[in-house]
């Protein structure tokens, strides 16, 4: 039986643990050759390992996404080694401080912004004719409720999160009489390193797990996906429409 991802080429960002592994090995299963990028080369070593095991292959990548020149030289590479991408999972992302936004130092801002925003701007800038060469190209970022909620002493996590869902509506507007497909995905609580981070109270065990979220990502990243403009919210099982209507 032929795979519904089958000769298709998948970027997954932040894939050495949590959702974006979880999302990278989803895709394998299901026939993508994975390009992972992360900064941790022992996860990225893990997540290979997994995928070989599921009969899967994927290409490692160990870059700092703040790193704007390593992401086009990363475009550059793809589009030498295979001349098209098929899919694209913004899933990197920082937490940040959680404090009061008056004690926020500019260097904690930086880095936020740094790693949720501008990078994907980049990504955006640098991966969107590698996209388009696709006969289906499907973006799906990962944002956050925080983007909306503006929940105290979470200043510069939502501010970037907030940022990325305009530049995915944006560019969702931008790509509409094309092939291209964006889209935004809202995990909501997950179990986590992140979450447990920001949550410390927090019972993990009482959250679902980044893998059980990854199975609805995969369908948003299949050529028979044909939606754009799209938030899904996976708490409430929600497909929301944030695209300016023509």
């Amino acid at each position: 039986m032929t795979l519904p991802l089958a000769d298709r080429i998948a970027l997954v960002t932040g894939a050495s643990r949590g959702i974006g592994y979880a999302t990278a090995r989803a895709l394998a299963k299901a026939g993508a050759h994975i390009v992972a990028v992360a900064r941790t080369q022992g996860g990225l070593e893990e997540l290979d390992d997994d995928i070989r095991k599921d009969g899967g292959s994927a290409t490692l990548v160990p870059l700092n996404l703040t790193d704007v020149d390593g992401i086009a030289r990363l475009g550059a590479a793809l589009h030498e080694r295979h001349g098209k991408l098929d899919i694209l999972v913004g899933n990197a992302g920082v937490a940040g401080p959680s404090s009061p936004l008056g004690y926020i130092d500019m260097k904690p801002w930086n880095d936020v912004i740094s790693v949720n925003v501008s990078a994907n701007f980049q990504l955006i800038r640098c991966m969107e004719p590698l996209l388009k060469n696709s006969d289906a190209g499907r973006a799906v970022f990962i944002t956050s409720g925080a983007a909306n909620k503006a929940s105290a002493y979470l200043g510069p996590y939502a501010a970037s999160k907030a940022a990325l869902e305009a530049l995915a509506r944006v560019w969702a507007n931008e790509t509409i009489s094309t092939r291209l497909r964006v889209n935004l995905f809202n995990p909501g609580p997950l179990r986590t390193r992140m979450r447990a981070t920001v949550f410390p109270g927090e019972d993990p065990m009482t959250l679902d797990t980044p893998e059980q979220a990854a199975e609805f990502i995969v369908p948003m990243c299949l050529p028979s996906w044909n939606e754009t403009g799209r938030f899904y919210d996976y708490q409430t099982r929600t497909l929301m429409s944030f695209r300016n209507p023509a």
